[in-house]
């Protein structure tokens, strides 16, 4: 089904946040914070999970875009999952030193890893317990100097996009994290290296250098989602990742943000084998290729009584798209580590929502009702915008109506209920789905 002509096209938040801080103050913003600083040792355990169940009204199979019509009236389908479990832990040893650590399990937890065997061939191997992911999604040490200058090292969030930023399940309606950014980019966004940060009265600044993304782990369905991604005991960094993000609050309802993203992706494979020079002392064919990434991104959220809203702008520029689609299909083998699909020039994705507690006007006469948030939001992006020598794909852009509720009984907890409908382009067939998810964010020691 086509879409209705009135949808015609065209930071790092942490787990320890605590409900409304997104939409107060910097110091409440404060990425991977703990609620108030103590001067004495101290520790603080926190986290977040999600339950949800969907059912889908579409089809499932794989090849339901290269032949919409065979799929058109296929079953629906439901599935329950637990997207994410995150157990947060600092500790805080005085005179300014802390450390931070944060487990993820996804999906149920998992555990496997790529191999490459000398001893056969090259050959690639993998080894898979059960389906999902366990990630150690955070660890670092930090020494604060002064409320301006704060600097972190180890393995960290990379808070590009508001998803990013603000990924805890109380930062956004919808009973899953915001679709367009969590398809087009890494999220929850993590990645070893430095951090420089501070707070300036209503500014909050925070400058990163990573470990750069790998353009063969880019692909046609979610761009350079997955390039954050290794599939070894180590991250490759052969190229170094630039990121920054600058928040302003502008006033107490209403802040603003600004990040964005910057390294060369190509060469930041294992083995390092296609950069530099051969035996014979002449440049590899594919030596200059850079795959030069740069991401930009606008975000906001604003709360002022019943009525809260945020929304996020994104977009992205991949250099040599073609060539690397190219090298990806060519020169990679079957079993490695990498994804053989096309990757676009260009990706962006726009979302917005507003949501409103109609239990608000009663709360005198109701102390003990809670909030219930009704909400609308919408959505816009592409995976995959092609150079101009390359094949068009137009499942790829959607465009998604969402309306739900959120009922939260105590400030730690959320029952959420959707309904998504997902509009593709030409003849594909939508994609309505129901959702409903129960949520918790919080502190267990602080």
């Amino acid at each position: 089904m086509n879409h209705p002509s009135f949808l015609t096209p065209r930071l790092a938040g942490t787990l320890l946040l605590a409900l409304g801080m997104t939409f107060s103050t910097p110091a409440a913003a404060e990425n991977d914070s703990i609620p108030a600083k103590k001067d004495k040792p101290h520790l603080t355990l926190g986290g977040y999970g999600e339950v949800v169940f969907s059912r889908n009204f579409h089809s499932d199979n794989i090849y339901r875009y290269q032949n919409p019509a065979k799929y058109r009236n296929d079953p629906s389908h439901g599935r329950f999952d637990i997207p994410h479990v995150a157990i947060s832990l600092e500790y805080y040893f005085g005179k300014g030193w802390r450390m931070g650590s944060e487990i993820e399990f996804e999906h149920g937890g998992t555990g496997g890893a790529y191999e490459q065997e000398y001893f056969e061939g090259g050959e690639w191997e993998q080894e898979t317990e059960r389906g999902g992911e366990v990630e150690m999604e955070q660890f670092w040490i930090e020494k604060t100097f002064f409320p301006w200058l704060n600097v972190r090292a180890g393995h960290i969030v990379v808070p590009v996009g508001y998803t990013n930023a603000r990924h805890e399940p109380l930062n956004f309606f919808t009973v899953y994290r915001p679709e367009g950014e969590a398809t087009v980019l890494p999220c929850t966004w993590h990645q070893t290296g430095l951090s420089i940060w501070g707070e300036v009265g209503s500014l909050r600044y925070e400058v990163q250098a990573l470990a750069g993304l790998d353009a063969f782990k880019f692909s046609q369905d979610n761009w350079v989602q997955n390039g954050a991604a290794s599939a070894f005991e180590f991250s490759v960094a052969n190229k170094i990742g630039l990121a920054a993000r600058l928040d302003w609050w502008a006033m107490p309802e209403l802040r603003l943000g600004l990040s964005g993203y910057y390294s060369h992706t190509m060469h930041n494979s294992y083995p390092h084998d296609l950069e530099g020079n051969d035996e014979n002392g002449n440049k590899k064919r594919y030596s200059d290729v850079k795959g030069k990434l740069a991401i930009g991104c606008f975000d906001f959220s604003f709360e002022k009584g019943g009525f809260r809203a945020m929304g996020s702008a994104d977009y992205g520029y991949l250099s040599d798209a073609s060539t690397i689609s190219s090298i990806k299909q060519n020169l990679t083998a079957n079993t490695a580590p990498t994804d053989k699909s096309r990757v676009g020039k260009n990706a962006y994705a726009l979302g917005i929502e507003a949501g409103y507690d109609v239990l608000r006007p009663f709360a005198q006469s109701l102390p003990k009702a809670g909030q219930l948030f009704v909400f609308a939001r919408y959505d816009n992006y592409d995976s995959y915008v092609p150079a101009s020598d390359m094949a068009e794909a137009p499942y790829t852009h959607r465009q998604v109506l969402t309306a739900g509720v959120n009922y939260m009984p105590i400030k730690q907890v959320a029952i959420k209920a959707q309904y998504a409908h997902r509009f593709l382009r030409h003849t594909f067939n939508d994609e309505p789905s129901v959702s409903l998810g129960v949520v918790y964010q919080g502190f267990f020691i602080k």
